[in-house]
């Protein structure tokens, strides 16, 4: 068959670009190797935030039980059904995707796709060629994979997060190396199963690309937990003996030594997904196995578009959305949205969670800016303490020459709702003076952002 759009993949850069691209009345079909959804759905965004509420139901009534009036003493976790319902938030979304995939008359296709010349592609079904489509522009947004080592992954004790979500029970100990959102959120996870947690970074920070002030707290937050934290480590083996991992590491004063798991759980990043595409066949230009793309997310040939993890913005679900909508509306001929990809929010979903937009201070300071910033912290904050989760603050940096909200960093309590709030007034290029003029409702969390900027400018009440 002949289409207007097909799209390669089907998660939230895939799927969002098929629905656009049928409102907008073009023919559409999408292939999808395994499952709808992609990697999100399936193995990371909706299954981890389940069971991350699990962990918060815990810990909330292990830390605030007794406050009230809750025992705590007769909990007892069952880790297969938190397992379970993790699986079954995955196929009730699938389940709605499905549906608006009939709804708007997309043409659904299972198989492994490889592009041909002359804008086809074909279909592989168990190592077999089955069908070959064509269509006037191709979308590419196959996601990515896990970056580890293949010679010792061995989906066992050493795996990555697909692995971590199927567990058919709790280890006791797990290394988890790299402390991304990945590695931070099976941490929190993990830890709050009662697992002995031991993570491995490379950089001098935890959570190397969050506002440094961000990153020190969160340490404390974990360590606190009775998480150990290994930072300015670099792995130099790693070998099995038995049901078990022995990992030698060498630290920031060339000191080595080992540590012993049950389980690694690798979360050192992703790399694009394009390896059984053939981009060479058809040309298609790549630099560090991204997909080069211009403005409009087309390649270097004519007619092929990539989105999402595949090229080389940031990592983000959100973001592979938004890159979804941009590319199709350009295909139809309009004027289409562009990305301001330095108002992107970043969340981590650990806990402490973790919400950020924009340059963080030491950014600010590198490129000359000169800023005003303050903090505030939640346990001033009333909410935060008829709440019984006063931990973290919110950080807001300015500029102090044009009073442009330049960044926003905070931990804490459903900061990863607050966030989205700081999004829309940097998108209006709101200054400290419209925030401070904004009423915020009492008693609530959005309250820590209006004192946080009142403190950087001086006019602060509660702090």
């Amino acid at each position: 068959m002949h289409f207007d759009v097909i799209v390669l993949g089907s998660g939230p850069g895939g799927y969002v670009a098929a629905i656009r691209s049928s409102k907008l009345g073009l023919k559409t079909a999408i292939i999808e190797k395994d499952s709808i959804g992609g990697i999100c759905l399936n193995w990371g965004c909706i299954p981890t935030k389940s069971l991350i509420k699990s962990a918060n139901i815990l810990q909330s009534i292990k830390k605030n039980g007794t406050l009230f009036g809750i025992n705590p003493d007769s909990l007892k976790i069952d880790f297969s059904k938190i397992i379970s319902n993790s699986r079954k938030s995955v196929e009730r979304v699938k389940k709605g995707i499905l549906f608006l995939m009939k709804k708007n008359g997309i043409h659904l296709i299972y198989g492994s796709a490889k592009l041909k010349k002359g804008k086809k592609i074909e279909i592989f079904r168990e190592n077999k060629s089955v069908e070959i489509h064509s269509a006037s522009n191709i979308i590419i947004a196959t996601g990515s994979l896990p970056k580890i080592d293949k010679n010792i992954y061995d989906r066992k004790t050493i795996i990555t997060y697909k692995e971590a979500l199927t567990l058919s029970q709790a280890p006791k100990n797990m290394i988890i190396i790299g402390s991304g959102s990945v590695g931070l959120e099976f941490s929190y996870f993990y830890h709050s199963m009662g697992v002995n947690i031991m993570i491995i970074e490379m950089c001098e920070k935890l959570f190397p690309n969050g506002d440094d002030e961000i990153s020190d707290y969160l340490k404390i937050s974990f360590e606190k937990m009775g998480i150990k934290i290994y930072t300015s480590s670099y792995i130099k083996k790693i070998i099995r003996k038995e049901n078990r991992v022995i990992v030698t590491i060498k630290d920031i004063h060339e000191k080595e030594f080992s540590l012993e798991s049950d389980i690694v759980l690798y979360a050192t990043g992703v790399v694009p997904n394009t390896q059984c595409l053939e981009l060479e066949e058809i040309g298609i230009q790549t630099e560090n196995k991204f997909i080069v793309v211009g403005n409009n997310y087309q390649t270097n040939i004519d007619g092929y578009y990539a989105i999402g993890d595949v090229i080389n913005t940031p990592s983000l679900a959100h973001v592979a959305s938004y890159e979804a909508i941009s590319c199709v509306e350009n295909i139809k001929g309009l004027d289409y949205l562009k990305i301001d990809y330095n108002n992107i929010p970043k969340c981590v979903y650990s806990f402490p969670e973790i919400a950020s937009v924009g340059y963080t201070e030491k950014q600010s300071k590198d490129k000359g800016i000169k800023v005003k910033i303050s903090k505030f912290p939640f346990s001033s904050l009333g909410k935060s303490i008829s709440d019984g989760n006063t931990d973290g603050f919110v950080k807001v940096i300015f500029d102090s020459k044009y009073d442009e909200w330049i960044g926003c960093h905070m931990i804490g309590h459903h900061v990863t709702d607050l966030i989205s709030e700081v999004v829309v007034a940097r998108k209006l290029e709101t200054t400290s003076y419209e925030m401070l003029s904004s009423i915020h409702p009492h008693p609530s969390l959005s309250e820590s952002i209006i004192e946080s900027i009142a403190m950087a400018y001086g006019k602060a009440i509660h702090f």
